[in-house]
């Protein structure tokens, strides 16, 4: 039986029922169950009502075909298997065997395999292509050392990218519970994915390239906001740095070494007996004048807050959540306890509305002596002493009323979570953007936090698979990601530092961590060699500062990830396809960081065009490898021909001093075109059309260089007043046209 609804139509046969909305031209849901159910969308799907295009919908005997403008959907009536087409009939995607298959304990969906390469998955170990091989999600603190073997980690994104020769699309499991993929590694004729419970609810999202299918996927998931400029300086942790005296010698030797950093973090330690929204009265004991020295020397502060709540009666937080019911239940209704840092500890189940109401309540509270960001770890939920390493899967939640299993809400708590930590940070401070960092974490994540990729080893392996993990994670929707620099367990060699710091300061989220017990990893714990190369590239970063802060833009926007896979630029070119140690920092910059001991040089695969060696200008022809010289001192960058580049001056931190006049490099090339946007980098004026966008653009030919740069929104006055115009890698410059007018000297004066 057929019938046609607003955005859709519905489809019943042997007691089964498929449901398909069209979300946009390029978007469509799938809904398969053999239940009398409605659909449940997770935390992931961002609420908001989408503008239906129209659709027709044509029945034959045995099938239905759904047809917007740029896809045609089949469905057979009788067996609900679904083939995808594009608008000129070609298939891009189509069900195998029986299609979905409906159990118990799963349900999954087989699909015919005709796809070269597989991307997305979020943080997962190995390399960027995805293809024949397995994977599971379910956020699990997982300390032992991380490899390819390693199919559990914190986080979970069940969102992945196919492409071949001719199709790119994606496909998002809307699914909590704990779900697999299994991408060609059971079989060469088909792929499969799924989830042990929960229903079958996963959306089609087709596109030209990748960069469409990101886009559209964001579209659903929801895009990053504009972070504080503050959070995409240097950042130094450490587990830990008491007492207070210490952190303040850390931030004063900063200072004095002049190396930009804008963040300290404080780990466990600070709290007392480690309880959260508390501070150590031994070695913390003023630490509200800590707080204000800190911050007169350009510093912000970031302290961990876990979800484990000690069990203390004594205790304010444990206290108030047991008489108001907000912790976690296990099955008999009782409320459930765990061991984690503060021994016996209970869980608040952040799934409610009132309980995030009332931690956000305790995060505002916590913060006004002037704690800048939150860091939520643990919160997978990580459980001591347990074989699953965390709570029980039949532990009760609540979650719109309704009581549902901890199988179904695990993978979610962290979002849920992120969610009041900004309540909270919102309520306190209302006009001025929230900064949290997360371990764990579910699709729709960007919405809320930034992430790192967890408890990584002071290894080369893993410094190279730093670069593989996050690009995969900027492709599922994050893009404000990072891994801790120099690793976090183990002792790190001045020379894996030096490497780790090169590559690190092109990567979205910058931020040193290590363990306690291990080597300090500050950049003058290695020597003098190690502290003048970290100093230089933290510089080189702080310069950078304009033009990463405009992929940050363009992610809010696109939900483009700011460190890019070169597929991600260069999809004709089948040499990027697998290229996982390698990466582009938005459209003009590719990174190849040396990931290997006593090494001085690497291979480096440069796309189809021209490229300029960043740091000496050489020359060099796409579509080709290269052996590049690279000493202990140097990465090697190249920039792309027609690339434009926002710079500044390089500052102690972000606040140190405003910034009058930036400068916008211009590489030889037939012509280019860029975006450059600015605010105050601070509150959410932004969102009131507080901010300024210009378009710049250039022309080469015979000699002549002419510059546009134009305002196509100007609302935010305390911005650069100047811009200086340096042309890089021009054999001959003739004249120098700026919006028409000859100049002498490349500058503009914005009024």
């Amino acid at each position: 039986m057929l019938q046609r609804t607003v955005e859709g139509i519905v489809v019943r046969s042997e007691g089964k029922k498929l449901e398909l909305r069209v979300i946009t031209d390029k978007i469509v849901n799938i809904f398969v169950t053999d239940k009398e159910e409605k659909r449940r969308d997770t935390i992931a799907i961002e609420k908001k009502k989408y503008d239906i295009p129209d659709f027709n919908v044509e029945e034959s005997k045995d099938k239905v075909l759904v047809l917007t403008k740029d896809l045609k959907v089949e469905i057979d009536k009788k067996t609900f298997f679904i083939t995808f087409k594009d608008k000129d009939g070609d298939v891009i995607n189509e069900d195998y065997g029986e299609g979905v298959k409906l159990g118990d304990s799963e349900v999954r969906c087989y699909k015919k395999l005709r796809e070269d390469h597989f991307y997305g998955f979020g943080e997962k170990a190995g390399y960027l292509d995805k293809k024949g091989e397995k994977f599971e999600m379910w956020n699990t603190d997982e300390f032992m050392t991380h490899n390819q073997t390693t199919k559990l980690l914190y986080e979970s994104y069940p969102f992945f990218i196919g492409m071949n020769k001719k199709h790119t699309y994606g496909i998002f499991l809307d699914n909590s519970f704990r779900s697999f993929f299994n991408m060609g590694e059971e079989s060469e004729e088909y792929y499969y994915f799924g989830a042990y419970g929960g229903q079958m609810n996963y959306y089609f999202i087709y596109g030209n390239d990748i960069k469409e299918v990101v886009e559209n996927y964001t579209y659903l998931t929801g895009r990053i906001e504009l972070p504080p400029l503050w959070a995409l300086g240097n950042q130094q942790s450490r587990y830990s740095y008491t007492p207070q005296e210490k952190v303040l010698e850390v931030a004063k030797t900063f200072r004095e070494k002049d190396i930009p950093c804008d963040v300290i973090y404080l780990d466990i330690d600070y709290m007392e007996g480690y309880r959260v929204f508390t501070w150590n009265k031994d070695t913390f004991k003023n630490y509200k004048e800590m707080l204000k020295n800190l911050k007169s020397m350009g510093f912000k502060v970031v302290t961990i807050v876990d979800p484990g709540v000690k069990r203390d009666y004594e205790y304010f937080v444990y206290r108030e959540g047991i008489e108001n019911d907000y912790f976690v239940k296990d099955k008999y209704g009782i409320t459930y306890v765990g061991k984690v840092w503060p021994g016996e500890a209970c869980f608040p189940d952040f799934l409610q509305d009132k309980v995030r109401k009332w931690w956000g309540e305790k995060i505002a509270n916590f913060v006004r002596d002037g704690i800048d960001g939150i860091w939520n770890d643990m919160n997978e939920p990580a459980v001591f002493e347990t074989p699953t390493k965390t709570m029980p899967e039949d532990n009760i939640h609540i979650l719109d009323g309704e009581k549902i299993s901890h199988r179904e809400a695990h993978n979610v708590y962290a979002n849920y979570m992120a969610l009041a930590t900004k309540e909270g940070l919102l309520k306190e401070r209302t006009n001025e953007r929230p900064f949290i960092l997360t371990r764990a974490a579910f699709a729709g994540i960007q919405r809320y936090a930034a992430m790192w990729t967890g408890d990584n080893r002071s290894l080369y392996e893993h410094l190279l698979m730093m670069m593989p993990m996050l690009m995969n994670v900027g492709l599922s929707g994050q893009p404000f990601a990072g891994a801790d620099v120099g690793g976090f367990e183990g002792d790190c060699s001045e020379e894996l530092f030096i490497r780790w710091i090169e590559a690190a300061v092109f990567t979205p989220f910058l931020r040193v961590h290590s363990a306690i017990g291990t080597k300090d990893q500050e950049p003058w714990s290695f020597g003098k060699r190690a502290e003048d190369i970290a100093r230089k590239f933290i510089k080189i970063r702080y310069e950078l500062l304009p033009y990463i802060y405009d992929l940050f833009y363009e992610a809010s926007k696109k939900g483009y990830p700011v460190m890019r896979p070169l597929v991600f630029e260069y999809q004709e070119d089948e040499n990027t396809h697998k290229i996982y140690d390698e990466f582009m920092l938005g459209q003009n910059l590719l990174i190849a960081p040396v990931y290997l001991p006593s090494k001085d040089r690497r291979e480096v695969y440069l796309p189809s065009g021209i490229w300029y060696d960043y740091f000496t200008g050489e020359r060099y022809e796409g579509g080709n490898y290269y052996l590049v010289e690279a000493p202990i001192d140097t990465i090697p960058v190249f920039v792309k021909e027609g690339a434009i580049i926002v710079k500044q001056k390089p500052l102690s931190y972000v606040e140190e001093d405003r910034i009058e006049e930036k400068v916008v490099e211009i590489y030889r090339g037939n012509r280019g075109k860029y975006v450059h946007y600015e605010d105050d980098g601070k509150t959410l004026d932004y969102k009131k059309g507080v901010y300024n966008l210009f378009e710049i653009e250039f022309e080469y030919f015979d000699g002549e260089i002419d510059i546009k740069f134009d305002k196509v929104h100007f609302g935010y006055e305390d911005g650069a007043k100047k811009y200086r115009f340096v042309l890089k890698n021009f054999d001959e410059v003739k004249k120098v046209k700026i919006n028409g007018e000859e100049v002498e000297e490349y500058e503009i004066v914005v009024k």
